[in-house]
């Protein structure tokens, strides 16, 4: 299942953090990061993937 939140993440960065962790203050940052670039929030939204 990771490899298909990782795969979502790249193409919609908010998508694999939902995935992940809900709608969660995570989910909040990982939109603000999406909204200020995409690169930063596909970084964010892996990392929070293999965090956990």
């Amino acid at each position: 299942m990771d490899i298909i939140r990782i795969i979502l993440s790249i193409l919609l960065p908010p998508v694999g953090v939902f995935l992940q962790v809900g709608l969660g203050l995570q989910f909040w940052i990982n939109i603000l990061l999406t909204l200020l670039g995409y690169i930063p929030g596909v970084i964010h939204a892996i990392w929070i993937i293999a965090r956990r």
